[in-house]
């Protein structure tokens, strides 16, 4: 296969990546308080799982709005 074939097909991956990244980040940054631990404890998840990590977040870390 072609490397620049490939970078193509892995380059919409990578960024989707970065997204799940900075948004979990930047909504870890704003709450007050998560479930399931500390919030430094979710940050190292999301930031060293790639990938998981942000969607572990979201659906297991992240409170509810009351």
């Amino acid at each position: 296969m072609d490397k620049a074939l490939l970078i193509k097909a892995l380059l919409p991956l990578a960024a989707v990546n970065l997204i799940l990244l900075i948004t979990a980040l930047v909504s870890l940054s704003r709450v007050e308080a998560v479930r399931g631990g500390k919030k430094w404890v979710w940050v190292l998840i999301v930031v060293l799982v790639n990938t998981i990590g942000p969607i572990l977040y979201f659906t297991v870390g992240k409170k509810e709005h009351d």
